[in-house]
């Protein structure tokens, strides 16, 4: 997920009552929220072949997770017992509410991160497997919502508070307001009517005071609305993987080959709306699911010919290049297509993960195109 919603997770658990158990705590929520993505240092080190790498690498783990979560409040109680002993004052961190406070906050950062369609590496470093959970798009406009509101209501009640909440909200409507069918937000209108309703009535409530009569109820309450609202994407999700099934089984039967994977994978914002890919023992294809259309046999279907069985002297060609080892350590769904493979210009293997794009496609670490030596001309 995005660092806004671990941020706002981190606050929210604060106000919903671990702030009570130490002081300090609500740094210790706020920065256990967001520790893991810590491996965002290696950019000043590295290229961005070896940020997809080590990104959600141990750091996501359930060991690295449970190593920040002790050295966290460990750092805050020794520096309070320093500055304790400057200032001739009784230490006031109390060490295990710290702990607790950020065990249970560590714990949902690999979470959210499994529940959208990236993944996490939760076993490392003893395996390297993926752990997906496709049930909530990268950024969650909702989240954004439930989350922002209650921490908003308890926590803006100075006048710069209220002025840093409203540049906030300033920027997270314009994102709203400009995103398009065209970029992926399939329900615009719908989604901007609720924004603007909901950012109304915050308003309207805040004036009111509604966080005095609410305390920490508020914050639990939000909580308590995103599971149910993890578990209606369950359902969900649910109801779009048979659809998927259904869809991949006709596909392999139609080409006589069999199915080994499939995945139905959340879209921003409507989630009635999934991206599917489905991979055979030669081929991945990839196509859309609407929960509310009683077609069950895809439209649109894209097929693409499979990066992970190395049958293609490009695609081995390919290989010997760092990018792309990289790349297929880390790509659920590889792909790929030869451009030139006709020998008589540069011939170039263009590779993507078919969860975000296709080949030949430029979208960051989730493309790449790989020069080669034609394989006519070598021999």
């Amino acid at each position: 997920m995005d660092n806004l919603a671990h941020s706002l997770v981190g606050l929210a658990a604060a106000k919903a009552g671990c702030e009570k158990l130490s002081p300090g705590a609500t740094a210790v929520c706020l920065l256990a929220a967001n520790a893991p993505d810590a491996d965002v240092v290696i950019l000043l080190f590295a290229d961005r072949w070896s940020f997809l790498h080590y990104h959600r690498h141990i750091t996501h783990s359930i060991i690295g997770t449970l190593v920040i979560a002790l050295l966290l409040p460990l750092i805050f109680w020794l520096g309070d017992r320093g500055l304790a002993r400057l200032r001739s004052r009784a230490p006031r961190v109390r060490l295990k509410g710290l702990v607790l406070v950020s065990l249970i906050v560590s714990a949902t950062h690999p979470f959210l991160d499994w529940t959208n369609n990236y993944g996490v590496r939760l076993l490392l470093p003893w395996s390297g497997k993926w752990f997906y959970g496709d049930l909530v798009f990268i950024i969650d406009p909702f989240i954004w919502l439930v989350l922002g509101s209650a921490v908003f209501l308890l926590t803006a009640k100075r006048k710069w508070q209220v002025i840093a909440w409203s540049l906030l909200a300033i920027v997270l409507t314009y994102f709203v307001m400009t995103t398009s069918a065209e970029r992926g937000l399939t329900n615009a209108t719908l989604v901007k009517v609720v924004w603007v309703a909901v950012i109304t009535v915050l308003v309207l409530a805040h004036r009111l005071g509604a966080a005095a009569r609410r305390g920490p109820r508020l914050a639990q309450a939000a909580f308590a609305i995103l599971v149910i609202y993890w578990t209606g994407l369950g359902v969900l999700h649910s109801r779009a993987l048979k659809e998927v099934n259904f869809a991949a089984a006709s596909i392999a039967r139609e080409r006589s080959e069999t199915v080994t994977d499939f995945a139905a994978m959340p879209t921003l914002a409507n989630p009635f709306y999934w991206q599917a890919v489905a991979e055979t023992d030669r081929a991945a294809y990839r196509f859309d699911v609407w929960l509310t259309d009683d077609i069950r046999y895809p439209n649109s279907i894209v097929r693409h010919e499979r990066a992970d069985t190395m049958s293609s002297p490009f695609l081995l060609s390919a290989a010997r290049d760092r990018r792309t080892r990289i790349f297929l350590g880390f790509a659920r769904f590889p792909v790929y297509r030869v451009a030139a493979a006709d020998c008589l210009s540069e011939t170039v293997v263009q590779l993507a993960d078919l969860r975000y794009t296709q080949p030949g496609t430029a979208r960051g670490s989730f493309a790449l195109e790989v020069p080669v030596t034609c394989p006519l001309q070598s021999e």
